[in-house]
């Protein structure tokens, strides 16, 4: 099993996309780089605390790639908006990657240089790219969001419709 640390906006949206992605053994929403320790969610959306929202993928590589993984990465968000996913605003809703090792690094850093110069988006790539150092899991009432609170305002206007652009997009890849 490997691991990857990502942040693409609200890891409600982030999470319900990667579980529903063959060959991701867990998606644990939660919140990586920034300084304070054992942060809270309340604290984390102030923005006061330097963290993003992220999801951290456990996966098999012999089931789905790492560059797969960045596929779906790049294609359910808008990385080219800084500190922002649609209405969600604030440095915690950052387009980033924590690496955590330099394969990892060198596989994010040439697809971002190469989707990039392709011109696909009108506006640069602003995703971070950092080196990993801590993971701090979301309280409880985060885990499955998507699934639990389905029938929630936010759930069906802006989750549903990215998990749906997901399965489209790889349907192939999806768990059964």
């Amino acid at each position: 099993m490997e691991i990857i640390t990502l942040g693409s906006g609200c890891f409600w949206c982030t999470e319900a996309v990667y579980k529903r992605l063959n060959g991701v053994d867990s998606a644990v929403s939660g919140y990586s780089g920034g300084k304070t320790r054992e942060p809270f969610y309340r604290e984390v959306c102030t923005g006061k605390t330097g963290h993003a929202e992220v999801v951290q993928v456990t996966f098999d590589p012999s089931v789905v790639t790492l560059e797969e993984l960045l596929k779906v990465f790049w294609q359910t968000h808008d990385p080219t908006t800084l500190n922002r996913q649609g209405n969600d605003v604030g440095t915690q809703y950052r387009s980033v990657i924590f690496y955590h090792h330099d394969e990892q690094k060198e596989l994010a850093e040439k697809m971002k240089s190469e989707l990039d110069s392709s011109g696909i988006w009108p506006d640069p790539i602003v995703t971070e790219i950092s080196q990993f150092d801590k993971f701090w899991p979301a309280e409880d009432y985060h885990k499955d969001y998507f699934d639990t609170h389905g029938h929630e305002p936010y759930c069906n206007l802006v989750i549903k419709p990215k998990v749906e652009k997901f399965e489209k997009a790889f349907s192939g890849q999806i768990k059964k």
